[in-house]
């Protein structure tokens, strides 16, 4: 009788734990890799990813600019999904500097689904003060798996194309209409130099992009990077690879040849300070290869989303080439782009 009891109570075990697997789970709807579109005038774009680990919820985000970070939370309501983000602040110390008042203010984002491939949201920003809060509209894409890894020996590549002629920026144009222009050509090479000047107003200096858009292809160029400084090469305006005086230091994904944020260089081959540097870049169905002065660093990766700055979060168009400008003094050289033939 008891043997029976059992094999009843196993039964409707398995019975109860099939119906609640074919239920799904509330979150299921927002699992997966969203592209955002952020209301915003300009650098408006914005990504998420949604996973459901080993019994919880997890998130990262991009929003405009920085890096991709988790979220501090993750979880469901009456069928909307829920973000948060905050810092510790501290608002009171004693005599000897130690915190005596902290708070945790948060950022939230409550998202939407809105068919079967498309969120739409608000984010809420609460000021320090707590006294106001700042909302931004969002609304989403989700973007598909990137795929199989291409096989790279088999690509075939047009005519190479030289973007810079070392005369001067035809073909080039500055991609913020109103900010600053500190690019100019001297003795053939491609300069920024943002100079600030000491107790006057920060000047908005403006990232430079070809007029020509592009899709997959191959791109060489030389950069330089003075002590302390970085800038940043977007291939198709959306994917930023790093370019920073990182000699020296350990692996990390901001370093120099670097998916910004998002791919870490396999070795460090930097060179010091104010060498001329080699990138050999190769972009090829969301998939990036990246050498640095000759040494493979990011071996045909796939590329999960658009990085910090992007013009759009939009990865299936064509989008210019752009050099980061408003970050410190950098020359590139010698920049020429093959197109992959489809």
């Amino acid at each position: 009788m008891k043997r029976l009891n059992l094999l009843i109570a196993a039964g409707l075990i398995i019975c109860l734990s099939s119906q609640l697997k074919g239920q799904g789970s509330p979150a299921e709807p927002f699992l997966g890799i969203w592209a955002l579109d952020l209301d915003y005038e300009n650098s408006n774009a914005g990504w998420l990813e949604v996973r459901q680990e080993a019994g919880y919820l997890d998130a990262d985000l991009l929003w405009r600019g920085g890096s991709v970070n988790p979220v501090d939370f993750t979880f469901i309501m009456d069928g909307e999904l829920f973000l948060t983000r905050g810092e510790d602040l501290i608002r009171e110390r004693d005599e000897k500097g130690n915190p005596v008042r902290t708070q945790h203010p948060i950022n939230w984002y409550n998202v939407k689904k809105e068919g079967p491939d498309r969120i739409t949201g608000m984010a809420f920003f609460p000021d320090r003060d707590g006294l106001e809060v700042n909302t931004v509209a969002f609304s989403g894409k989700r973007i598909p798996p990137c795929g199989k890894a291409p096989e790279t020996g088999k690509i075939k590549f047009g005519e190479p194309i030289e973007l810079f002629d070392g005369k001067d920026l035809k073909g080039w144009e500055l991609l913020e209409k109103n900010a600053h222009n500190g690019w100019k050509v001297v003795d053939g090479e491609l300069v920024n130099d943002p100079v600030q000047k000491d107790g006057e107003s920060h000047i908005r200096y403006g990232n430079l992009r070809t007029i020509a858009t592009f899709e997959d292809f191959n791109l060489k160029i030389e950069v330089n990077v003075p002590a302390g400084s970085n800038s940043g090469i977007y291939l198709r305006g959306i994917y930023e690879v790093q370019v920073m005086d990182s000699y020296g230091k350990p692996l990390d994904p901001h370093n120099m040849g670097a998916l910004y944020s998002r791919i870490t260089p396999s070795v460090s081959v930097e060179k010091p300070a104010g060498e001329w540097q080699e990138l050999d870049i190769t972009l090829y169905k969301r998939h990036l290869t990246v050498k640095l002065n000759g040494r493979t660093i990011i071996d045909n990766q796939p590329v999960r989303g658009v990085t910090g700055g992007a013009m759009t979060s939009d990865e299936f168009s064509p989008g210019p080439i752009y050099l980061q400008g408003d970050h410190g003094k950098v020359l590139y050289r010698n920049i020429v782009l093959t197109p992959i033939l489809k």
